[in-house]
């Protein structure tokens, strides 16, 4: 995965350059970041770059442990049930807040039984097909889906995630009934959909960038306000047509309540450290995200916000977990 390469080499680099930390408790030992998501998707791949980062910068190992399943709930009631020491960290993302509502009877509460620590980054969504479907254009993709209810067929990361709630509301907002099909992780949806065992996939733009480039999926349209810097030959969803849809991914850090302030102080700022040099800046830009930037109560604001959002969504397309 060359992304992660090169983002990890410019975040260890940051790290290096960074002014020491100075004498303190934490950490005294390695850290584990739980990513309750498959390997290979956005999660993991900036999870393994700001755990390098931090493990540089603090001078412990940062170990990530992927733990996917049930819509990121299996990994998250393991880190929600972690001691609260600031050795257990999760990764999270908009999956999070949109389980609030999915999911309401999971063992924990987002934002009672975890801590925000900082935003990383948020990135837009690209539609994608296999190349065998015969729609070249999103209009033609609609008309297809219409014209074969039910008979084709969307692949996501598993009920709840971005990809998923993506999914469903663009089948609430053209009108179309496709069938979704969840899986373990991203990459194992992308696989599918590359392979042709399912037709539709709305994913990261930084992740399926390089498919689209090999060819092995077409793209239709991205799910930004603007085209993608890593495809700008791309239409946006309402350039091609299908106007009032927003889908993207935004990923951030939290870890147990009751986790010492200091902890949450000190690893919100060495994040936000590392999203201003000037050369992880430009990395990101390359990979199609933009930096996000705010103190732990910012952050808590933002995910109460998104909770509230994803709510109204979810009920007014009358989303349901399957």
């Amino acid at each position: 995965m060359r992304s992660i390469k090169v983002l990890c080499l410019a975040l260890a680099a940051s790290a290096a350059l960074a002014a020491p930390v100075g004498a303190q408790s934490y950490p005294s030992h390695g850290v584990r970041v739980i990513v309750p998501f498959g390997a290979g998707g956005p999660a993991d791949i900036y999870a393994r770059a700001v755990g390098q980062y931090l493990q540089e910068a603090l001078k412990q190992p940062f170990t990530i442990e992927n733990k996917p399943g049930a819509g990121a709930v299996i990994g998250t009631t393991e880190a929600a049930r972690a001691a609260p020491d600031g050795y257990t960290l999760l990764m999270m993302s908009n999956t999070h807040t949109a389980n609030e509502t999915l999911i309401p009877n999971k063992a924990y509460n987002l934002t009672r039984d975890l801590v925000p620590i900082a935003p990383i980054n948020a990135a837009d969504l690209v539609i994608v097909v296999n190349p065998a479907v015969e729609a070249k254009t999103l209009q033609e993709f609609i008309a297809l889906a219409k014209a074969k209810p039910k008979q084709l067929n969307y692949a996501s990361s598993g009920a709840g995630t971005p990809y998923h709630l993506a999914g469903e509301s663009f089948k609430a907002l053209s009108g179309t009934d496709i069938v979704h099909v969840p899986h373990r992780g991203s990459g194992e949806a992308r696989t599918n959909v590359i392979g042709g065992h399912v037709q539709m996939m709305i994913d990261s733009v930084t992740t399926m960038a390089p498919s689209i480039a090999a060819g092995q999926v077409r793209a239709l349209a991205t799910t930004g306000a603007s085209r993608s810097a890593l495809l700008p030959d791309v239409p946006t969803v309402a350039e091609a047509g299908l106007k009032d849809y927003e889908a993207t991914i935004w990923l951030g850090f939290m870890a147990p309540a009751g986790t010492p302030q200091p902890v949450i102080d000190l690893l919100n700022g060495e994040m936000r450290k590392m999203q201003a040099r000037p050369e992880v800046k430009a990395e990101s830009a390359k990979q199609g995200v933009v930096g996000m930037d705010m103190s732990p109560a910012q952050f808590g604001e933002f995910i109460k916000t998104d909770v509230a959002k994803w709510a109204r969504i979810i009920e007014t397309a009358n989303i349901k977990v399957n």
